[in-house]
Formats: structure tokens, C-alpha cells, sequence
């Protein structure tokens, strides 16, 4: 395991595709290139460590010990170079923001330190999100604060626990210093502790990336063939000489991204801010800003509060609009002339193919079937809707149903502590829902220990509830990451019970501003 001295950066984003000649980090639209050489900024104040992830230092080849140095949060704040290590650069990409055209974009916050090769020879780039201004930060400061950066490092390793495609995190670091920020945009600022988290993934290229030069066209043009030859040599290299490379490389993409949302709707899952700028070309989950996981079942539900005008990344919308997603990077391969329209519809099409097949597997594990059924799943999600129950808890406590001893009518204990207090119109309901839901278990005849035990590992007891977040995000502005730490314990492992975590299943079934509803403020 390396030390930070003798961790090895390496690049072949940069050495391999052309940058921006313009050195100065300024304000600016950057054509002809695919990123732009940036330092991160100093802060003048020292940094100090709010958590670390050992698993992902150990991915990384780096010895989890060196978390714990001073030098470490030096580096991941931004305040200090790696000694061994690539130029750090900013990506420039553009993309479709709530259904519109949005031009140039860019890592604005965003600063690739450059990529470590782990022990498996996987190469993993980091990237500094909140250390400093880019080209790309248009009107912003190029910082982030605490609360937002604590709910991604959160998120990115809680996401991967339960078992959905991620990018990781390998540190969060409060960066001593204070940031201005209007959470919600409505004239009411606030100073806010600034933190940086530390991103990890195999690529960070995005749809977006191939959109803004094919957007520009001319010159621009040929970036999108350099890019593409890039990410398949790097991440598909299976598919290097065949005739139809690029179809079948936007197929797989498309087949990603498929399974990626199935992982989504399975977990309950709302990312929020589904642009094509926020999409990975790998089928990763990627930009953690105002998500959030669902707590009251409801499929209008955004946690977006940006959206709440065309509620347009609502949770039941997302199948929809990532293959929105997807068509519009194909529509910039197409302008490319990377591969004819029909090679790119049928490419396209695999998304929901994808999708349905990852859905249907993920959701007959969740009710415990060795095939998916619409109308058990169906007739479970329109009870769970029309209660309000806890998306969670109410699928972990499926689990409990009997379809051998319980009586006719019955709601088991353990799925009536999930429900809560109900009405005996509500009650009599979900007793008509659970006596077919028992028949169809029946039908199928899986032992009860087998069913059980599939539907533990499809239903996890944790996730990161907002609520929760909020506690940890209140403690840690308050110099306390100890909240922060137990949270993080628990969710390592999600789908086992543990004893003393009780408090970590159950918050309030409402919808509050600054909690379940958040802005992309960071």
C-alpha cells in the first residue's frame, strides 16, 4: 500500500486528447478542446479530515492509515499538490438542463487531480469538488459548503453499499474556511463552513462531454470521434475493431444507463437534477446534488425544489427522461457521423429493454417471487402509495408475510410497525393485498427461509434518510463528525440487521424545505 509521497498519478484524459492552449484561469467559452488546465485554489486556512472511506483508499492503493495525516487534508482541500502527481485539469462539456440547451457548462467546481492505478490495475481518477473557480465556474465561486458536500460523500458510498453504479468518495475535508451562499435563491444569505469532498471514479466523462462539440460543429467536430475512440479504448475495450464500434458502444451505453435507473427505482432513489450534463457515459450515478431517497412512497415526489414548477425529475419520471438522455447523446454521435440513424435507434432501443428486464429481476427479488408479477407488484405500490407507508420499511417488512400461517385478513407485526396506525378501511385493504399476495407465494411454492433470505438481500433496512443527514450535516457544522461516523457504520451494511441501529429506520413521513427538499445550492 502507497503512502501519499509515493502515490502515482497518471492521466490519459490529458495525454491523450487535446486541451485548451489558454493557461489563464478565466472566465471563458474554451472550443477546440476537452478540458483546460486549472490548479485548485488554496484556501489560506487549515484544512482538517470530517471522514475518510478506507475501502476506497484501498481501491486507490493508498494505505488507509494516511487518512489520518495532516498532509492528507492539505491535499484533498486543494491547499497542496501531490508531489508525484499529473496536472490537474477541469472538463469541458456542455448539455440539456431541464429539457433545455444550456451551451458551454464545464466542471465549474469540479478539478481532476489526475487517476491512481489500484492493485487490480484499475485506474481511478479523483477529482476535488470545491476547491476553487475554473473556466467553467460561470457565475459562481468554485467552492462548496459543508452540508452539500457531506451529503455526497454520503450518498456515493451509501449508493455503492446498496449495491446501485457509483462514483465513490474518498474523503470529506472542512476546509476552515467560510463560503456565502443563498440556499434557496430568496435573499437570505448566510455564511456556511466550506468543505471539498474527494471523488472517485473510472471516468468522469459525461453525455454532455460529446454534446458541446457536437453542438459547435467545424473544428469542434472531430472531438467528438477523439472522445469517443478514448472512452472505448479505456472502459469497452472489447468492442476495438469491430465494424459497428461505435453502435455497439452507444448499445452498451444505453443498456448501462438502463440498468443503472432500474437500480434507481429499486432502492428508491431520486437524483434530482437528471441533465444530460449530470449523466455518466459509464452508467454510474453521478452529481450528487438534491437527491433524495423515498420515505413516504409517493411517485410525484422530486427533491428538487428547483423542479416543483414542471416536476420534471420526479421519481416515477426518471425511466423516461434517461432515455430522453440517451437519445440525445445519440443525436450527437449521429451529428458526428459515427454510425447511420437505424444503428442508432436499435442502440437506443436497448435502453428499455435493459431496463425492464434489470426492473422486473430487481423488483420479484423484492416481493420474493422467482418471476416478476405486474399485478402483485402493482396491486403492493398502490396500497403502499395510497398510505403514504415508508417505501423502505414496508418492503423490508414483506419479509414477515406468512403465506402459510397467516390468518386470512391479517397484517403481520412486524409490517404493521412499517405501516403505522391505520384506519380499519386502510387495515381491511391491506388485508385484501396481502391474502393475494400470499396466494401468489403459494403458487410458487418457495420455502419460507429461501423467500426470506431473497427478499433481505433485495430490501435494505438502512439508507441514507434525509433526516438523518440533516443531524449529521447540523453536528458537523458544529465541529461534531461523530453523528457523521455512526451514520456512515450503519450503512455499510444496509441489507443486515443491526443491533442499536433502530434509531436509523424511521423519520417523519413529510416533505420540509432544507430537508427532503433541497436546491442545487452547494
Amino acid at each position: 500500500m502507497h503512502t501519499l509521497e509515493d502515490l502515482k498519478l497518471e492521466s490519459p484524459f490529458t495525454a491523450e486528447l487535446p486541451g485548451d492552449p489558454n493557461a489563464s484561469n478565466t472566465l471563458r467559452q474554451v472550443s477546440g478542446a476537452l478540458y483546460s488546465f486549472v490548479d485548485p485554489t488554496p484556501t489560506g486556512t487549515r484544512p482538517y479530515l470530517v471522514a475518510g472511506s478506507p475501502a476506497v483508499a484501498q481501491l486507490l492503493g493508498l494505505d488507509p492509515r494516511e487518512l489520518r495525516r495532516p498532509e492528507f487534508a492539505d491535499v484533498l482541500s486543494g491547499n497542496a499538490l501531490l508531489p508525484n502527481g499529473a496536472q490537474p485539469f477541469a472538463q469541458t462539456y456542455g448539455g440539456h438542463q431541464f429539457g433545455s440547451w444550456a451551451g458551454q457548462l464545464g466542471d465549474g467546481r469540479a478539478i481532476n487531480l489526475g487517476a491512481a492505478r489500484g492493485p487490480d490495475g484499475q485506474l481511478w481518477e479523483l477529482q476535488l469538488k470545491g476547491a476553487g473557480m475554473t473556466p467553467y465556474s460561470r457565475r459562481a465561486d468554485g467552492r462548496a459548503v459543508m452540508r452539500s458536500s457531506l451529503r455526497e460523500f454520503v450518498a456515493s458510498e451509501a449508493m455503492h453499499h446498496l449495491g446501485v453504479p457509483t462514483t465513490r468518495a474518498l474523503a470529506l475535508v472542512g476546509t476552515g474556511a467560510e463560503v456565502v451562499r443563498d440556499m434557496f435563491y430568496n435573499g437570505n444569505v448566510r455564511m456556511e463552513p466550506g468543505a471539498v469532498v474527494c471523488r472517485v471514479a473510472r471516468s468522469f466523462v459525461r453525455f454532455g462531454s460529446f454534446q458541446l462539440p457536437a453542438s459547435r460543429g467545424g473544428g469542434d467536430m472531430p472531438l467528438v470521434r477523439l472522445l469517443a475512440d478514448h472512452v472505448i479504448r479505456h472502459h469497452f475495450p472489447h468492442l476495438l475493431g469491430r465494424e459497428d464500434c461505435y453502435a455497439a458502444w452507444l448499445g452498451e451505453v444505453a443498456q448501462r444507463t438502463g440498468r443503472l435507473v432500474a437500480a434507481w427505482q429499486a432502492v428508491g432513489f431520486c437524483h434530482g437534477v437528471l441533465n444530460t450534463d449530470n449523466m455518466s457515459i459509464l452508467g454510474d450515478t453521478i452529481d450528487y446534488g438534491p437527491y433524495g431517497l423515498l420515505e413516504r412512497f409517493d411517485p410525484s415526489f422530486t427533491p428538487n425544489a428547483s423542479d416543483l414548477g414542471g416536476l420534471r425529475y420526479t421519481f416515477r419520471n426518471q425511466p423516461e427522461i434517461c432515455n430522453w438522455n440517451v437519445a440525445q447523446l445519440a443525436n450527437a454521435l449521429l451529428a458526428a457521423e459515427l454510425m447511420p440513424l437505424d444503428a442508432a435507434e436499435e442502440a437506443v432501443g436497448r435502453y428499455s429493454e435493459a431496463l425492464t428486464e434489470a426492473y422486473q429481476a430487481r423488483m420479484a427479488a423484492k416481493l420474493g417471487l422467482r418471476a416478476y408479477d405486474k399485478g402483485t407488484a402493482v396491486s403492493v405500490l398502490t396500497a403502499m402509495h395510497a398510505d403514504g407507508a415508508d417505501f423502505t420499511n414496508t418492503f423490508r417488512a414483506l419479509a414477515a408475510v406468512d403465506a402459510e400461517a397467516d390468518a386470512p385478513g391479517s397484517i403481520p407485526p412486524a409490517l404493521q410497525q412499517a405501516l403505522g396506525p391505520l384506519e380499519a378501511e386502510q387495515a381491511a385493504e391491506w388485508g385484501a393485498t396481502l391474502d393475494a399476495y400470499r396466494l401468489r407465494l403459494q403458487d410458487e411454492g418457495m420455502p419460507t427461509a429461501e423467500r426470506r433470505a431473497l427478499q433481505d438481500s433485495a430490501n435494505p433496512a438502512y439508507i441514507p434518510r434525509n433526516a438523518l443527514m440533516q443531524d449529521a450535516i447540523a453536528a458537523a457544522e458544529a465541529g461534531s463528525f461523530d453523528e457523521l461516523h455512526e451514520l456512515m457504520a450503519v450503512l455499510e451494511r444496509p441489507y443486515t440487521l443491526q443491533p442499536g441501529a433502530e434509531r436509523f429506520t424511521h423519520t417523519e413521513r413529510k416533505v420540509r424545505m432544507g430537508v427532503e427538499l433541497l436546491s442545487c445550492s452547494s
